[in-house]
């Protein structure tokens, strides 16, 4: 092979082998974090650092377009870029390890630095793993490279070109699999070490339990979300690409600010206290008409009333920001933690303890409000302050600074381009107006009137209800619209408004065909 040749296929070899050892650095940092919770994921604290610096639309189109699977596009994201990176380092350097081994010691500094900023992260083990994850990492890129290279083939020229393809392949392949694996038993680790805690954990008995569903509450009615969404189905959305691994018996929840007395507390001291059930229905305010970023479930916790009682809120102290372990703010007006909505400082849902993902060891759950003001999970501080002297994580973001849920309703059967046989059908769908009641739901088929649908009994007022409505289908192409009328008497107006800044609004609509 000519000269020119050999140095191209040299190029393309260490190019490709930069890329094989950047994706078996980052799968032996997902080992570590693993093995000790004092090392945060350097995949998940540098999406952390990306999501605190992106401009709130693009977080916002991410979750609108990604729904619950934003963090596992930008975990993917993050990877694939530092591939590029690392085939472009790898490229660079196929005379001189110079290049990418600043790469790597780059990367390894950022990475130092975003799991540094997690809470809990230990400075001695964080460094001296991620200098040894890069470290393995430029020894694969070396490894990968010689062993290619055609240096060592006693073969004729005309058959090392296969060869070293062959090989290529190969090594790059087993860097694939080395990587896919360790990042999966990493991210394994880290979830049986968070739900090893919370299984040997129990809740207390309740002084005042939630009467269970009847068929009066829920129709049963096929595709219609059920009156109590199950822990594994009740929708997230937050901003941790990890969820933080909170040890129960460190945690501590701080009550501070324009308070009397500042108090802490441990989970202990939160279990002893009075607990209650109540059912309330939460909502994203990135919720899409018709879409299902919304849920109802039963919580138990101690009244937000009874924690705020025992620190003793000073006047003027007109907003309450939760604080969470990983940093994430929200901020509501206090008055709204003591008007009588049944908010809680949650520690159960669903009769279990509060599940990792959705905020144990606790979480602040306030009927009425959009998540993005009120729902703190993984919460270690309540700050009384004054309402113009913060702004919750979302708020400079361009999202309203305060977000009631607005009043929705919601078709979920048939779906939407469905085919139903001709004849008798039910239709059935959910809405809901926390705090408010739902009060009538009407649907329109076609062009035709509205015609008020069947309700279920409400779980509480801070529930969604189901609603059913009985019709004969006709051959053909058909529309359904639905609107809900809160008990305030406040009906769904018929204008679509996009969900920022504080919600959606308008009517959900579906098409549907009669076939015979």
């Amino acid at each position: 092979m000519g000269k020119d040749t050999r140095d191209l296929s040299a190029r393309r070899h260490s190019a490709w082998s930069g890329a094989a050892g950047v994706s078996v650095a980052l799968g032996t940092t997902e080992i570590f974090a693993g093995l000790s919770s004092t090392i945060p994921s350097a995949i998940s604290s540098i999406g952390g650092v990306v999501v605190d610096i992106s401009p709130g639309w693009l977080e916002s189109f991410a979750i609108a377009t990604f729904g619950t699977a934003d963090k596992a596009i930008l975990g993917v994201g993050i990877f694939v870029t530092a591939l590029v990176v690392g085939w472009f380092l790898g490229r660079i350097s196929s005379t001189t390890p110079v290049p990418i081994a600043l790469g790597f010691l780059g990367f390894a500094v950022v990475g130092i630095a975003a799991q540094l900023s997690e809470v809990g992260a230990e400075a001695v083990a964080v460094i001296s793993t991620t200098l040894i994850s890069a470290t393995v990492g430029l020894l694969v890129w070396y490894g990968i490279k010689e062993w290619v290279g055609s240096g060592n083939l006693t073969v004729t020229d005309g058959d090392v070109p296969s060869i070293e393809r062959r090989r290529l392949l190969l090594a790059i392949g087993a860097a694939a699999t080395v990587s896919v694996v360790t990042v999966s038993i990493g991210r394994a680790m880290i979830r049986s070490r968070a739900e090893a805690q919370i299984a040997a954990l129990e809740l207390p008995e309740p002084i005042e339990i939630a009467l269970d569903p009847t068929a009066a509450n829920d129709f049963g009615l096929a595709l219609v979300a059920p009156i109590v969404v199950s822990n594994a189905m009740f929708y997230r959305i937050d901003t941790a690409l990890v969820v933080p691994t909170v040890v129960p018996e460190e945690w501590t929840l701080t009550i501070k600010g324009m308070v009397d007395n500042e108090v802490v507390l441990s989970y202990e001291d939160l279990l002893d206290m009075s607990l209650v059930e109540k059912y309330a229905t939460l909502a994203c305010v990135s919720n899409e008409i018709g879409d299902t970023l919304v849920g109802n479930a039963l919580w138990t916790g101690v009244p937000l009333p009874d924690v705020l009682e025992l620190a003793g809120v000073q006047r003027g102290a007109d907003q309450l920001v939760g604080r969470s372990v990983d940093g994430w703010t929200a901020g509501f007006p206090t008055e709204l933690a003591l008007d009588g909505r049944d908010a809680l400082v949650a520690v159960g849902m669903n009769r279990e303890v509060l599940p990792a993902n959705h905020g144990f060891p606790a979480r602040l759950v306030v009927p009425g409000l959009y998540g993005y003001v009120s729902a703190t999970k993984w919460l270690k501080e309540i700050e009384l302050t004054t309402w113009d002297a913060f702004d919750g994580y979302w708020v400079p973001r361009g999202w309203a600074k305060e977000g009631p849920i607005k009043t929705q309703s919601r078709i979920d059967r048939p779906g939407s381009g469905d085919h139903i046989d001709v004849g008798d059908y039910t239709f059935g769908g959910v809405a809901w107006a926390p705090t408010r009641d739902i009060e009538l739901v009407e649907v329109r088929i076609d062009d035709g009137p509205w015609q008020p649908a069947e309700l279920s009994v409400p779980l509480s007022t801070n529930s969604w209800v189901q609603w059913a409505f009985k019709s004969e289908i006709t051959a053909g192409p058909h529309t359904m619209h639905v609107r809900a009328t809160d008990g305030t008497g406040e009906t769904q107006g018929e204008t679509r408004v996009r969900p920022r800044p504080n919600g959606v609004e308008g009517w959900h609509m579906i098409r549907f065909v009669g076939v015979e």
